[in-house]
């Protein structure tokens, strides 16, 4: 790209977010009309995929070639993926053959048997992986509460029966297990302070109470952590610097979930595979062993439902939940690069574990179009049999198919995408790809450290090990717009509002370096400044530096560590 282009891109007119040219009319658009609009869309969106640094997609899609002509065709994959239904124009071959490979990639047992309670069951998504959070925590709650599983004996009054104690509290009496009688408790939420928003919009929106909020009602001025004796976080805390670079701190969550089930409260935990800002990830494979002792230890591991005609069902007392809405598409193919001796995989950190290799792992999530790079958000969401609930309704009757999946209807084309994607990439290229991402990730980290010294500034340059992103000092706003910046603010003792790039497919050495020129442009960061967090924070909203404003001013986005809305 020149230098004309460069300077082009940060030009007033495009720094600011496209508007349309025309106004929809009760009458439509005529046809000069609607191709101008269409063309300067596509330059506008073709100019910022140029420059894409800043979130977790991957812009660098190839299906127009072999599927545009599906844009012609209504294609939807109605109820469950295992039973065709009468919605014949579906895509659920594709969909079974998708769900096959990610079950083969994450250790789960494979093919889906309905017969086999051990064997895999999921669906892809219509959404990202918002929905997938959202119905792995409707299952895990339904699932602590004691409501009918799949494989539970198909009785009406069983199915009334369960419905009606999930919906209350039991005396002991009501609850046997193992010949010990317990008090069954509302499940908790634990999730870290640097999850993704959707699990704070997930239990907020299923009704599923958080540790806090349990902690703050029924138990106040009991929280066993250290330092908030008379208030209890809003999240587990997380670990940071050379700790755990934003992931979970291990020992606080056993501590708050010993603290729970010894009440009686079943456990419903996320854990996180790359976090939203940090790209940190939780350790799975340490905190699985944890919580099964824990459990063991209270009498939680087994609670044991009593069903009708001497019938019993017997759950686990927590259910562990992977939001892998990015990493999980992509650290597999790391740890046969590592095992393979793939250039440049030897030297890379251990891989963390975290699939259905684990004994207890309930649930997985990721997105279709981060890692892969489906044009449109998508996901797969996966369980197993045994963990199924049964659907809230039966419409077998027209659809032919059981209503097993959140959305009811749902996108046959994301099935033959992801399909296409798993099709053209062989496991040694998807290793060869997720190495190279590691690799431009430790060059952007070099490159924006020497851009610090050659600055004499300090850019606040961190990367956690294995992600895939990378944060640094905010740029001023016009930049942030070009490069679709994400930013968050940090009221610590600094006071620092971070941005942050993504290496994702796609994403070039190029790229790199002239988001680097930029960057070394007079007045890129603004005037050096103290801050105070009082500062720091009108700042993450409106960036106080000496830029000339232009026409229509771009606000910088800041992420809150905790709360992240919904207040």
């Amino acid at each position: 790209m020149s230098d004309n282009d460069s300077d082009e891109d940060t030009s007033p007119e495009h720094n600011r977010p496209w508007q349309l040219p025309f106004e929809l009319g009760d009458n439509g658009l005529a046809p000069d009309q609607r191709q101008e609009t269409l063309t300067s869309f596509r330059e506008y969106i073709e100019r910022q995929v140029h420059s894409f640094l800043g979130y977790q997609a991957n812009q660098h899609a190839e299906y127009s070639t072999q599927l545009s002509w599906m844009l012609d065709h209504h294609v939807n994959n109605l109820g469950d993926p295992f039973v065709p239904g009468h919605f014949t124009v579906n895509s659920k071959a594709f969909e079974r053959d998708v769900l096959d490979y990610y079950a083969r990639l994450w250790h789960a047992n494979s093919p889906h048997s309905a017969d086999d309670g051990d064997s895999y069951w999921g669906y892809v998504l219509s959404m990202g992986s918002t929905e997938g959070n959202l119905y792995g925590l409707w299952n895990a709650r339904d699932y602590l509460k004691g409501k009918a599983l799949i494989r539970d004996p198909k009785d009406p009054a069983q199915l009334l029966w369960v419905s009606a104690i999930s919906a209350s509290r039991l005396d002991a009496d009501d609850l046997a297990g193992e010949g010990d009688a317990q008090q069954y408790r509302e499940p908790v939420a634990f999730y870290s302070a640097d999850t993704h928003y959707s699990l704070t919009k997930a239990v907020r929106v299923l009704g599923i109470p958080t540790f806090a909020e349990i902690g703050d009602k029924c138990y106040p001025h009991e929280c066993p952590l250290e330092g908030f004796r008379d208030k209890w976080p809003a999240e587990v805390p997380s670990l940071d610097g050379d700790h755990g670079f934003g992931s979970i701190d291990v020992d606080k969550l056993c501590t708050l979930v010993e603290f729970f089930a010894s009440r009686g409260h079943p456990a419903l935990i996320n854990l996180n595979l790359g976090t939203t800002f940090k790209g940190a990830y939780d350790p799975v494979a340490k905190i699985e062993p944890r919580i099964v002792k824990i459990m063991k230890d209270h009498n939680m591991y087994d609670l044991v439902w009593r069903l009708p005609h001497d019938q019993t069902s017997t759950r686990r007392g927590f259910w562990i939940h992977v939001d892998g809405a990015l990493a999980a598409a992509y650290l597999p193919y790391l740890q046969m690069a590592k095992k393979a001796g793939i250039t440049g995989a030897a030297a890379l950190p251990d891989i963390p574990e975290f699939d259905f290799g684990i004994e207890h792992m309930f649930s997985i999530v990721v997105s279709g179009h981060k890692w892969i790079g489906a044009p449109w958000p998508c996901g797969i969401y996966m369980t197993k049999v045994k963990y199924q609930l049964q659907p809230p309704d039966d419409p077998v009757y027209i659809t032919g198919s059981p209503d097993t999946t959140f959305a009811g209807s749902r996108d046959g084309f994301a099935s033959v995408v992801l399909w296409e994607h798993l099709a053209r990439y062989s496991h040694v290229e998807q290793m060869k790809r997720a190495t190279a991402a590691q690799d431009l990730a430790d060059y952007a980290v070099r490159a924006l450290t020497e851009l610090g010294k050659e600055l004499h500034r300090d850019l606040h340059v961190a990367r956690t090990p294995l992600s895939l992103t990378v944060r640094f000092l905010k740029p001023v706003d016009p930049l942030v717009f070009k490069y679709s910046l994400s930013t968050e603010a940090y009221l610590g003792e600094q006071g620092i509002v971070y941005a942050h790039l993504f290496v994702m497919p796609g994403v070039t050495r190029e790229l790199i370096d002239r988001f680097i020129d930029d960057l070394r442009k007079p007045g890129a960061f603004g005037p050096p400044k103290s801050a105070t967090p009082a500062a720091v924070s009108a700042r993450a909203v409106s960036d106080l530096t000496d830029v000339p404003e232009v026409s229509a001013p771009v606000p910088a986005t800041a992420v809150p560590l905790v709360g992240r809305g919904f207040q």
